[in-house]
């Protein structure tokens, strides 16, 4: 039996009414429903019904075919750690404000379900990062991100001293913020944000994002996919914070290394619209575009 996990933005009425109305429409497709423990009292509320509704804890992605994510980019992201070590891919549902990493938008829940009852769903594969943290020579914290990883500082009013390096040799020093390393599926978030490049996201790269660094060099830096970026904290008064897609966070004492890495483990997204990112990039900016007419329109016009 076909089975499709939802995970749900359950502080939202919209996304528990949309999710359990999915559900629905995915069981009359003959297809079975998993949901999690934790949701399961929100879904039950926005009217999910019990035929073929499987409940299940925090391993619920590792016998489905699918996982169906209603919510934001940071919905989706604790999905993915759901479906980490799975080959279970994810397919959002946007109810957020941009929400880059969902495939579709709730007006487009229909054509979702017909994509996921016809599996004409396609599946990309995409890269994410590993990351470390050494003090004194030991690795004392692991880590991942599908996004990006960043190093911030600790201290609101203090700079973080940091000496950052590129396959093994030092690169600049700077004082700063902190600094964003990031994939091409997370080159639309953190990244963007702090001024870093925008990347297609089928190109394989990672990137290196200096946040407010006072320096003469203190430009983002796009490397090979099978570099090592490290970053170590340096100078006497400010301590550092890892964060891990903004949601998993370590300590950094002064003296700590970072090291930044292509991943082991891809995270694997389902695409239901083929279109080519630049669409999705001009429709989920809002980029104004008036005036293109595009080759097809000039050879019309150079014929007439």
């Amino acid at each position: 039996m076909r089975t499709v996990l939802l995970a749900v933005h359950v502080d939202r009425d919209e996304a528990t009414k949309a999710a359990a109305a999915f559900a629905a429409d995915l069981r009359a497709g003959g297809l079975d429903v998993c949901v999690l423990d934790t949701e399961e009292e929100a879904l039950r509320a926005a009217g999910l019904d019990n035929a073929g509704v499987v409940v299940a804890g925090p391993g619920a992605a590792e016998n489905c075919e699918l996982a169906v994510v209603f919510g934001g980019d940071g919905t989706i992201l604790r999905a993915a750690e759901m479906c980490r070590g799975t080959q279970t891919p994810l397919l959002g549902v946007n109810l957020g404000r941009v929400g880059f990493l969902a495939e579709a938008d709730i007006e487009d829940v229909k054509d979702v379900v017909r994509g996921v009852v016809d599996r004409t769903y396609v599946v990309e594969e995409r890269l994410t990062v590993d990351v470390s943290v050494s003090v004194g020579g030991e690795v004392v914290a692991t880590n991942w991100a599908l996004n990006e990883a960043s190093v911030e500082k600790a201290a609101r009013e203090r700079m973080l001293e940091l000496v950052v390096e590129i396959d093994d040799r030092p690169v600049s020093r700077w004082g700063c913020d902190g600094v964003v390393c990031a994939t091409p599926t997370g080159s639309t978030a953190y990244n963007f944000s702090a001024g870093g490049p925008i990347v297609w996201p089928e190109v394989e790269a990672l990137l290196m994002v200096p946040i407010s660094a006072h320096a003469l060099f203190a430009r983002p830096l796009v490397v090979s996919p099978d570099s090592t970026l490290a970053i170590e904290i340096v100078g006497e008064r400010t301590t550092g914070v890892l964060w891990c897609d903004g949601r998993r966070a370590a300590d950094l004492p002064i003296g700590a290394r970072i090291e930044v890495r292509r991943g082991n483990t891809p995270v694997r997204l389902a695409r239901l619209n083929p279109a080519p990112f630049a669409d999705r990039l001009v429709r989920k900016f809002d980029l104004p575009v008036s005036g293109w007419r595009g080759a097809a329109e000039r050879r019309r016009e150079d014929r007439a």
